[in-house]
């Protein structure tokens, strides 16, 4: 049975958030929170009537408004347009004026069964969404490991193959070195004979 849904409320970075879920952590994951944020004070469970409203009317969604307004939520939220302008933050004076406190509207059975019902099926779409981008991720990264691979392999090859050409030269030349040595002491005993028959000719 689908549990009763509460609203609960945070403000992170240039938002406030607001959602309407079954418990604390569920409002944590939809936020995408890190840490606790009930624990640091930073959100709250709140029977603001408008809030209520917004966030029973989209259970599960998280909804936003500029941060420190009391402008209405909504799926899509402008930026803040008065962030402190003028001396001593002049610009946030009129946010400062607290509503005046309103009952929490009334929900019936059925709408609260209907609420929470939709809040699941939020939460199933979440989670399907979750896996439709971890898959993609996972596929990207294979997608990166086998051109790293295929890279890789071809790069190992290309050394390989170098390594082998030097090699082979390398053994050329020490012939090469063999022949040249070989051809300087034949030469060198050559010259010395015919010198002596030239140096006997002349006597």
């Amino acid at each position: 049975m689908a549990r009763k849904l509460k609203t609960f409320q945070t403000s992170l970075g240039f938002y406030d958030l607001a959602i309407a879920a079954p418990s604390m952590k569920a409002a944590l994951e939809a936020w995408g929170a890190g840490s606790n944020l009930f624990h640091q004070g930073i959100a709250k469970e709140t029977d603001d009537p408008d809030v209520v409203a917004a966030t029973m009317s989209k259970p599960g969604v998280v909804l936003k408004r500029p941060a420190g307004s009391s402008g209405r939520f909504a799926e899509h939220s402008d930026l803040p347009t008065e962030l402190g302008s003028g001396e001593n933050g002049a610009g946030r004076k009129k946010d400062r004026r607290k509503p005046a406190k309103r009952a929490a509207p009334e929900i019936s059975e059925r709408e609260a069964r209907n609420a929470a019902a939709e809040f699941e099926k939020e939460q199933r779409r979440r989670e399907a969404e979750r896996r439709r981008e971890e898959a993609a991720r996972q596929k990207d990264r294979e997608r990166r490991d086998k051109a790293t691979a295929k890279a890789q392999a071809a790069l190992d090859k290309a050394e390989r193959e170098h390594a082998e050409r030097a090699a082979s030269i390398e053994a050329e030349m020490e012939t090469l070195e063999k022949r040249s040595r070989a051809e300087n002491d034949r030469w060198e005993q050559e010259r010395e004979q015919l010198q002596a028959a030239l140096r006997r000719a002349r006597s």
